[in-house]
């Protein structure tokens, strides 16, 4: 039955949140409609994306507060690169290299020196902020129109896709990342380290490397989550994406993944950010305050958390 739970218990939740929207709304076909569905499907790309790379950072026993920053700077940095003159495709991996070089400093800094990774990329989040707005200016930077513009849009071009780019872009992401994690030595090894690192050591596993790579992988994921939030906004800007870490969290934590470590699935994740996606798009067609949604999420945050903490309390108290 706990199995069971852990497996579909994400998926009761965002049907139990769709229909308490649907039920409340004044207009209920609306919410319903395949139109909303796109625009919350590609509203879910930058924290769906993100979340991939989170659940790989919370199974290996980590944690990373810099993703909302990172997103920024990357945006940032795909913008001046097309404003350059780069190509649409240079550009989008200068960003998503700055992403994983960003992850390799978190991952250095925690394993050199020793850092808590609370503390460690709590560090990063200011540190990216200011670069971000260094080298924009403080300013919003325009680029080029450019197939890029078209990742995160409600209505894809062509037709035929459904739905926008970015969202096949993420589903493809998880599958990879799933298989990985799943079926892979690295995604074992990943396990072995978030469930007891004096274990994982014992048995071979090389502890340093593991997290270098685990917080690179991360950072490369939410580079390109930048490059979705520079899509969405046709512009690099600075000041983006703040807070926008919780919300990836919160969706590791909902769809089953443990601060703890050790636990969590992509599939699992994914679910977390469409509930994410669908308590926000609920909030602003209901007309409720930016504050409200706050509140809320927050609120969901504290009680993923505290029911994953009850359960290994409960694990343990049994053993």
């Amino acid at each position: 039955m706990k199995r069971w739970l852990q497996t579909f218990g994400p998926f009761f939740a965002l049907l139990l949140v769709i229909i308490i929207f649907a039920a409340i709304s004044d207009n209920p076909g609306r919410f319903l409609s395949l139109a909303n569905l796109r625009i919350v499907l590609a509203q879910t790309v930058i924290v769906a994306i993100g979340a991939v790379g989170m659940t790989i950072i919370i199974v290996g026993g980590g944690i990373d507060l810099s993703p909302g920053s990172t997103i920024a700077l990357t945006g940032v940095t795909c913008a001046l690169a097309l404003q350059a003159g780069w190509t649409p495709l240079m550009a989008l991996a200068a960003a998503v290299l700055v992403g994983g070089v960003v992850g390799l400093l978190n991952g250095m800094v925690i394993t050199t020196l020793r850092v808590v990774p609370f503390i460690a990329t709590l560090g990063m989040l200011g540190i990216a902020r200011g670069v971000a707005k260094w080298i924009s200016g403080e300013q919003t930077v325009n680029a080029p129109a450019t197939w890029l513009n078209n990742l995160t849009v409600a209505s894809p071009s062509p037709s035929w896709l459904l739905v926008s780019p970015g969202v096949w872009i993420a589903l493809a992401l998880a599958v990879l990342a799933a298989i990985m994690l799943r079926r892979t030595v690295f995604g074992r090894r990943v396990f072995a380290l978030g469930s007891n690192e004096t274990a994982a050591r014992a048995a071979g596993v090389h502890i340093m490397r593991m997290k270098l790579l685990i917080y690179s992988l991360g950072g490369l994921l939410f580079g390109l989550a930048g490059v979705m939030q520079m899509s969405r906004l046709r512009q690099g800007d600075p000041t983006v994406a703040v807070g926008v870490e919780l919300d990836i969290i919160a969706a590791v934590v909902i769809g089953g993944g443990s601060l703890a470590g050790g636990e969590g699935s992509i599939r699992g994740s994914l679910v977390g950010a469409l509930i994410m996606a669908f308590l926000r798009n609920g909030c602003q067609q209901m007309g409720w305050p930016n504050y409200i949604q706050e509140i809320i999420i927050g609120s969901i945050i504290v009680l993923a958390v505290a029911a994953d903490r009850l359960r290994h309390s409960r694990l343990q108290a049994g053993a």
